[in-house]
């Protein structure tokens, strides 16, 4: 087994959103299993089946933090007095200050995205996971179908055939981002 790609770059689906295109052709799957009528016609995305099928395939702590220092409030005196006691802490002025009020501010937001990064990350590996082992299914399913419906007029056949390639080609897809061999 190879390893799962963590560079958005190189991903096929760089977000849970991008991966509803692969939910819609799961779900058209389940459609067709469950209606052996069904044909592209009567499909929700009768243009991807199609074309399947020809292709063939925080500010607000720098603000308290300046509103508690030097002289209380915000006015002019208060603000310079409040920087300059700020840059103090480092050796500086008022302009020293600036950043020292600034900087638990980007910290605490550089760290904020950075949870929050690895939380979108790990919930999109968890749905790329769910995904594939639901489109293995379904194709599965489709291609017995094909099998079982060998007699089916072309339409029918052409409709499954074309489910069939766009199921391959997503779990291409999301064995290629999950690192399944």
């Amino acid at each position: 087994m190879g390893e799962y790609v963590k560079k958005k770059k190189d991903m096929n689906f760089q977000s849970v959103d991008s991966l509803q295109q692969v939910v819609n052709v799961v779900n058209e799957a389940a459609a067709a299993l469950n209606d052996k009528s069904r044909t592209i016609k009567e499909s929700s995305i009768p243009e991807v089946l199609a074309g399947a099928l020809g292709a063939g395939i925080g500010g607000v702590g720098s603000f308290a933090a300046l509103y508690g220092l030097g002289m209380v409030g915000l006015s002019a005196a208060g603000i310079t007095s409040g920087l300059a006691a700020a840059g103090a802490v480092v050796g500086g002025g008022m302009v020293a200050g600036v950043f020292v009020l600034a900087a638990p501010v980007a910290l605490l937001a550089a760290g904020g995205v950075g949870v929050a990064s690895h939380l979108k990350n790990k919930q999109l590996r968890q749905e790329k996971e769910r995904l594939y082992q639901e489109a293995i299914k379904k194709h599965d399913a489709i291609i017995r179908a094909l099998k079982e419906e060998s007699d089916a007029d072309k339409e029918r056949l052409d409709y499954l055939q074309s489910l069939n390639i766009l199921l391959t080609q997503a779990l291409k897809e999301l064995k290629q981002d999950l690192g399944i061999a």
